[in-house]
């Protein structure tokens, strides 16, 4: 009897176990197993897939609302490019009276962020004039890294890095995506390469909006200059430990109010704004260079100081969607390095030598082959430039606009007035994200004459062609 009841007692518990699993591991559990006919199966309902948020505006929202985000973008500019070449010009010591070359005159990748209502972070990368002649396997180097908190949102912000936030123009920090002809008003840029980085410096800065009034001021520690720089009659940057540079730029904002988000002002807005400014700024250094007379043991230091005036004005010429608009820059600068300064400088030079025994160069000014021009000096300056957009949808969904720049100076180490020349056409793809650009430029060359004067000899030309995709 026993034994019999053992027995029923094991034959309930087994009896149990499938109730026991199918309360344990019910139909709408995750464990529960698929069901057991395909006809079940069919009418399975299967959950919806997570969808990844769009980018709006190309930025990655941080909230609800998007006000805090990362963002990243691109830019590569590709040029294709016939050069004159200046006399005496090389490559690898063969003589070339002209060059023809394809090059990535810039390519940029920008990672910012708004992290808070208060703190805003910003980097770029990129590269810059990578020709055949470049050094192969060039690493990309950092343009710019500032970190910036929002003291009086809009009005008063403090930030501090490497960056791009000077002072004497609107063109000393002008946006590359956005240029209107085939480069930046390059003689705004005054101290690129020598004590900044590519236009960048160390700097602590306050920038901000009040009303229409827009102002930026900065206080930088300039790159060191590497010892053994030559002394001479006129100015070279002194290569003692630099003294802090002080900068600044201001501008009224009659029309439309343009983002300071970043430092970087835009070349043309292709009619979508309507912008009138008038700006003036300035950068001081002291003690920035110096000179020594010839057979004079006495070194003489002298400030850096630069001053200018500018006016830009970019706006579509009605009210119509497909309106042409209209586009002009201007800028009075009063440059003053120290005595007879003067530096050429050679964007994406296609050369890399000087045949020996080429005479009446000008000296301690940098190269003079290639395409090099003395676009920088002690002196007077005047740039401008102006381009007209078409109508949209001239060429299927595609359009044109023409441009033209002009820069005069008049340099203290010239007899002769500099002025160059750069007119071309845009063809707008897709705007800014895709266009094609083709320029003729016209410079001066300077030879050293009998009488020790540096006079134009000649003049040389260019021909370039560029495509430029920009993700923005």
């Amino acid at each position: 009897m026993k034994q019999t009841l053992r027995r029923l007692s094991g034959v309930s518990a087994l009896a149990a176990l499938p109730l026991l699993a199918t309360a344990q591991n019910p139909t709408n559990s995750p464990t529960a197993p698929p069901p057991d006919t395909q006809s079940a199966q069919a009418t399975q309902t299967t959950p919806p897939r997570p969808t990844a948020a769009p980018l709006k505006d190309g930025k990655l929202a941080l909230n609800e609302d998007a006000s805090h985000y990362v963002k990243l973008t691109l830019a590569n500019q590709v040029w294709l490019r016939y050069n004159q070449s200046n006399p005496g010009t090389q490559v690898n010591g063969y003589t070339r009276p002209h060059t023809y070359d394809v090059g990535i005159r810039r390519f940029r990748i920008q990672f910012y962020g708004q992290l808070t209502d208060r703190v805003f972070i910003y980097s770029q990368i990129g590269i810059n004039n990578f020709s055949y002649l470049s050094d192969r396997k060039v690493g990309f180097f950092l343009h710019d890294a500032v970190s910036e908190y929002a003291v009086v949102k809009n009005h008063f912000s403090l930030g501090a890095g490497l960056g791009a936030w000077n002072g004497l123009s609107r063109a000393t920090a002008s946006s590359v995506g956005t240029i209107m002809g085939i480069d930046l008003p390059l003689v705004a840029e005054t101290t690129n390469d020598v004590n900044d980085q590519f236009g960048r410096k160390l700097s602590l800065y306050a920038k901000g909006k009040l009303g229409r009034f827009d102002y930026r001021v900065a206080l930088s520690k300039p790159l060191i200059i590497a010892r053994g720089t030559a002394i001479a009659p006129y100015a070279t940057f002194a290569s003692k430990p630099p003294k802090p540079q002080f900068q600044g730029y201001f501008q009224w904002q009659f029309k439309d109010l343009e983002s300071n988000l970043t430092p970087y002002s835009a070349g043309t807005y292709l009619g979508k704004k309507r912008v009138f400014n008038l700006g003036a700024g300035f950068i001081v250094q002291p003690q920035a260079t110096w000179t020594r007379d010839a057979g004079q043991p006495d070194t003489t230091s002298h400030a850096m100081k630069q001053f200018a005036v500018d006016v830009f004005y970019d706006a579509p010429v009605s009210t119509a969607a497909d309106a042409p608009s209209v586009s002009f820059y201007a800028a009075a600068m009063h440059l003053d390095y120290g005595p007879n300064y003067l530096r050429y400088t050679a964007p994406m030079d296609p050369a890399n030598g000087l045949a020996t025994g080429t005479t009446n160069q000008i000296a301690g000014a940098g190269i003079t082959y290639g395409n090099a021009v003395p676009l920088y000096g002690t002196g007077n300056v005047l740039y401008a430039q102006a381009g007209y957009k078409l109508k949209d949808n001239i060429v299927g969904t595609t359009t044109f606009m023409p441009y033209v720049s002009y820069q005069y100076a008049r340099y203290k180490r010239l007899a002769d007035d500099l002025n160059y020349y750069d007119a071309g056409i845009n063809w707008l793809l897709a705007g800014h994200t895709s266009k094609f650009t083709l320029s003729y430029q016209n410079r001066p060359v300077y030879l050293v004459q009998a009488n020790g004067d540096n006079r134009v000899d000649s003049r040389r030309s260019a021909v370039v062609m560029q495509y430029q995709v920009y993700f923005n």
